[in-house]
């Protein structure tokens, strides 16, 4: 099965409760009034769409039932659709590669996101780029975070440079660093914390790394990828908001889609942060994070065929 079609599986749950339940308040009525209007913003709330992107979705959806005159309520689907595919964009945003040399890629977000297993999946991507890849254990104080990455680094291939449980992290990027350059790495993925006693502590340890990054490397890092679970809905709202006071976040990575009905929340992050989303994960398996691709995820989302060569 390709990605299309485990992405299309994945969305399955968010197609119940998000596309179809629009279907569902569309059909058998005669007219389309102020209650439908409400009664389709209500399932775009639940779908964990977002209160402010549900209600400038549905504006839309009635400037253009306006604009064209509509008055039956089936042809609302077909508007809606096309609002849908309005507010995700049909912009695919490539990962930032320095093209003279290291490639310093920052990996963020709070514990049980998916992070270090992400940064596993993104070394097997480059990997399969034929990019030469390194991997920094800079999440020190998690007590299974660096086991866990040498797994990964063993099973795709690449080096780990890490230190002992409750190293300084600052020290592991800076060992990492060297090493990439010493190897001549084209990418390096640091992980790194994602939860401190306060928020204000895991801040200050995310700063911290990214300063010893931008002093090694004036330009680096080039990305610093946020991993949010998309079964956290607006919640990982909230989360992209935090880190992005704290580190300059330049994409997202939506994990989890499989495992929800909140797939939603791909429209919320669209049009609520200034941050494209980079790649998306529908499964446990090695393939399953890919680039995301918008006119693919609204097709998978409305369980449409898309022909897609790969």
């Amino acid at each position: 099965m390709g990605f299309f079609d485990r992405l299309k599986q994945g969305l399955s749950k968010t197609r119940q409760g998000f596309v179809e339940k629009v279907e569902n308040v569309v059909v058998g009525r005669k007219n389309i009034d102020e209650d439908l209007y409400e009664e389709l913003e209500e399932v775009l709330i639940q779908a964990d769409v977002g209160v402010n992107t549900a209600m400038e979705l549905m504006d839309r959806v009635r400037e253009g039932v306006r604009l064209r005159n509509i008055s039956d309520p089936a042809k609302l689907k077909d508007i809606f659709q096309e609002e849908v595919e309005y507010l995700i964009g049909d912009k695919t945003v490539p990962v930032n590669i320095n093209p003279d040399g290291l490639t310093v890629i920052m990996v963020v977000g709070v514990n049980g996101t998916g992070k270090t297993t992400t940064i596993g999946k993104l070394a097997h991507y480059f990997n399969q780029q034929g990019k030469k890849v390194i991997l920094a254990a800079g999440d020190t104080f998690r007590a299974a975070a660096i086991d866990q990455l040498e797994i990964w680094g063993e099973r795709v291939g690449v080096d780990v440079i890490k230190q002992a449980e409750n190293s300084d992290p600052g020290a592991v990027v800076y060992d990492a660093m060297q090493a990439a350059r010493s190897r001549k790495a084209d990418i390096l993925l640091v992980d790194t914390a994602g939860r401190l006693h306060t928020k204000s502590n895991l801040m200050d340890e995310l700063k911290k790394v990214r300063r010893i990054v931008n002093r090694e490397m004036p330009d680096a890092p080039h990305e610093t990828l946020l991993v949010l679970d998309a079964t956290t809905g607006q919640n990982a709202i909230n989360q992209a908001k935090l880190f992005g006071e704290a580190v300059d976040v330049t994409g997202i990575v939506l994990t989890k889609l499989d495992g929800t009905a909140k797939g939603g929340v791909v429209i919320g992050i669209k049009t609520t942060l200034q941050v494209p989303v980079k790649f998306i994960g529908v499964g446990e398996g090695i393939e399953d994070l890919q680039p995301f691709v918008p006119q693919e995820f609204v097709a998978a989302l409305y369980g449409l065929d898309i022909n897609k060569e790969k």
